[in-house]
């Protein structure tokens, strides 16, 4: 069975048997885990991340065969910090999203978001808009601007994140709070407030680590990695 043709971004591929490809691909229609047959040809050039695709698949089992895949666009080409910004984005997808579960709101935010970091945008604002989308997508999405008990938050006030409710204020001092003027302002993404983009930071990799079962991101350990390698 053919489907018909779909846009789509490649998130990864390995090699598979003799001369195929396993392709975990991103599409409207979720992510996808289809075989490339003769993936050193001409066509496995195109099964790179970050290459606007158009495909078409063939099979019904989970996973399918890729019967036709053609560039749709001109590449996003990504170097340095915005390379592992994307490769941070294919692995949470591939990670967090269930197979064949449609997003077709989060594929167009991921293909905005890939050209905004190849004409250089500032990266956070960009990383922490996308794992917002994300969460909200997969229903672990909470308020910002009011408590678990449906309260305001106060500028002055402190609190914590309960990853599986939301937002509860507290008295005292503890590791890993946030003020109510950093989660307003996150509310209206107004990164000009002072510590804003860090809170922010800290605030999305609380609410995805339970999703990520405390299994480290590879991307995340590459990316440390160039940081702290000597460049000229």
């Amino acid at each position: 069975m053919r489907a018909s043709p779909s846009p789509a971004f490649v998130l990864h591929t390995r090699p598979y048997k003799e001369t195929s490809a396993l392709v975990d691909l991103f599409t409207p229609g979720g992510r996808l885990r289809a075989v490339l047959r003769n993936a050193r040809g001409k066509t496995g050039s195109l099964a790179r991340p970050f290459l606007p695709l158009e495909i078409e698949l063939r099979g019904r089992g989970e996973l399918k065969t890729l019967a036709r895949l053609e560039g749709a666009g001109i590449p996003h080409l990504l170097a340095g910090e915005p390379l592992f910004s994307g490769l941070y984005l294919n692995e949470l997808l591939i990670r967090l999203l269930p197979a064949e579960d449609p997003h077709p709101g989060l594929f167009e935010h991921y293909a905005m978001t890939l050209q905004a970091l190849a004409v250089g945008r500032p990266l956070e604002p960009l990383l922490r808009a996308f794992e917002w989308r994300l969460l909200d997508e997969l229903g672990y999405g909470f308020a910002l601007d009011r408590d678990i008990h449906g309260l305001p938050v106060a500028a002055d006030g402190l609190y914590r994140l309960l990853p599986e409710a939301g937002l509860e204020r507290v008295e005292l001092l503890q590791p890993g709070l946030f003020h109510g003027r950093e989660l307003l302002a996150m509310a209206e993404a107004d990164w000009s407030v002072p510590g804003a983009l860090a809170a922010a930071k800290r605030l999305m990799r609380q609410a995805l680590a339970p999703q990520l079962g405390g299994r480290p991101l590879v991307s995340r350990e590459l990316f440390m990695t160039f940081k702290e390698s000597p460049r000229d």
